[in-house]
């Protein structure tokens, strides 16, 4: 399991928990919430009714029948009311109050309903409790075992010149205020899922873009590994961005080091043969040589320090291009210009030996990339396809195109590379003896353009083919125009 799966999967715990547990209670407190509001209506209720019953006893007693007059018909005409009221989006069309009243012993003596008159109530908590001077309330189902016929019963004392006279209490079913209740905690629902999904989504985000940043790294440090030209990625958290640049660090200490290494072996190696001739021919012109043997090794002389300081140079030009992980100065290329200005460059060296070359390259095709580099690669590639070509034959330049890409192609129809050669043929060093001289360069022209490809985001390839002689296949991006 990939750490961003992991992180997804515990941000989303820890979320979904704490969510879960914020809703449940809010649930929870719903119901007891809305009662509450509804018990304290009724207790205000309750207190103003019960004034009103004081008044229908004037001398302090209560008998039967005493509130069937004018208490019972405003009760009634309460009763007949249709309030038309739309609370928030539910309608109210009737009203469902209920009221009884009881004496001092607990008996009723009105109940708007006409269902309890002359019951003994006294054992009921609202009546028990108000009788004895304290808060009276109870919730008592209509039907046994049904909680959703609950009624909800808040009583009041009635007071006579300061003394308890009977109780009247005020009743409503607990169903009246359900569609409340429902309506809460579905909207309170709704909002929990509406959050776990909001949550899911920034947890897929954020490991989205966590395993992105993770998988640039990742990608860089192969690409690194393999000794590709690639620019550290650009990272939107500070904490990855210090990570990349410490493996770019890392990485450049650790290539400097082998760097330095590999190239004091290599060129320790190769300039050994230069060196020991210089020597050889500097000691034997300390003697008494003939004109014809001193210009010989005069001129032996003058050849090897020539290959030493056209080694010396290819080697800083070809180390210069290694260091570098991106382009510099980058510019619309023409490559038909480009190839007709390296080989005009080379036109006295051709024309010494009767090699011609013809070109084959669309006049719109363009490369982004440094004109200096690429014209030093194409010029390296030129010159070794002259080295092994013979006198008077004739080079080929020409260009393919994709969708993405340009490929120059140059072939030329000298001898093919052996096998044991072709894994080699970009090494530092590595060099075939010309056909003519039997002569072998530096083995730096190759491994720069290679570089150089890798530079440009490209790639450089020999092959050879079946007709004879050898291609050599340089792919470079095409530049992107913007619409």
């Amino acid at each position: 399991m990939n750490i961003s799966l992991r992180l997804l999967i515990g941000y989303f715990l820890i979320v979904g928990l704490s969510a879960w547990f914020v809703l449940n209670i809010f649930s929870q407190e719903i119901k007891p919430g809305v009662r509450q509001a509804m018990e304290d209506t009724l207790v205000d209720t309750a207190n103003l009714l019960a004034e009103v019953a004081a008044q229908q006893m004037p001398d302090g007693t209560m008998t039967s029948g005493q509130f069937d007059g004018q208490f019972s018909a405003l009760f009634q005409r309460y009763l007949a009311r249709n309030p038309h009221a739309r609370i928030w989006q539910f309608k109210k069309e009737q009203l469902d109050l209920r009221v009884y009243i009881t004496d001092t012993q607990g008996i009723v003596r009105y109940d708007s309903s006409n269902e309890a008159v002359g019951q003994d109530y006294s054992r009921w908590n609202d009546v028990y409790l108000t009788l004895r001077g304290r808060y009276g309330v109870r919730s008592t189902p209509s039907h046994p075992g049904d909680d959703h016929s609950t009624v909800m019963h808040v009583a009041a004392p009635i007071n006579y010149q300061g003394q308890l006279v009977g109780v009247l209490t005020v009743a409503k079913p607990t169903a009246s205020v359900q569609p409340f209740i429902d309506h809460s905690r579905q909207s309170i629902e709704q909002a929990g899922w509406l959050l776990m999904l909001s949550a899911l989504i920034i947890g897929l985000l954020f490991s989205w873009w966590l395993k992105h940043s993770i998988d640039q790294l990742r990608h860089y440090a192969r690409e690194v590994s393999r000794g590709q030209k690639i620019s550290l990625p650009s990272l939107g958290s500070r904490e990855l961005a210090e990570l990349g640049l410490a493996l770019r660090e890392m990485r450049e200490k650790l290539d400097g080091r082998e760097y330095v290494e590999n190239y004091v072996h290599h060129l320790v190696h190769e300039m050994k043969s230069p060196l020991t001739a210089l020597i050889g021919s500097a000691e034997l012109l300390d003697e008494k040589l003939p004109p014809q043997e001193r210009a010989r090794f005069t001129a032996n002389i003058r050849e090897q320090s020539i290959r030493l300081r056209t080694m010396l140079d290819k080697l800083l030009a070809l180390a210069r291009v290694e260091h570098r992980n991106e382009l510099e100065g980058s510019a619309s290329i023409n490559l038909q210009q480009l190839a007709e200005q390296v080989i005009a460059d080379q036109t006295v060296t051709m024309r010494q030996r009767g090699i011609t070359c013809k070109t084959m390259i669309a006049a719109a095709a363009e490369v982004e990339g440094e004109v200096f580099l690429l014209h030093q690669a194409l010029t390296n590639l030129l010159d070794n396809a002259i080295d092994f070509s013979a006198d008077g034959s004739r080079i080929t330049l020409s260009l393919q195109a994709d969708t993405d890409h340009y490929t120059l192609l140059l072939h030329n129809p000298g001898p093919a590379i052996p096998d044991y050669a072709m894994p080699r043929i970009f090494e530092r060093f590595y060099s075939l003896a010309r056909p003519g001289s039997r002569r072998k360069s530096s083995g730096l022209g190759l491994p720069f353009v290679h570089e150089v490809a890798l530079l440009h985001g490209g790639e450089i390839s020999l092959h050879n083919m079946p007709q004879g002689g050898v291609e050599a296949r340089l792919l470079l991006p095409r530049k992107q125009h913007n619409d």
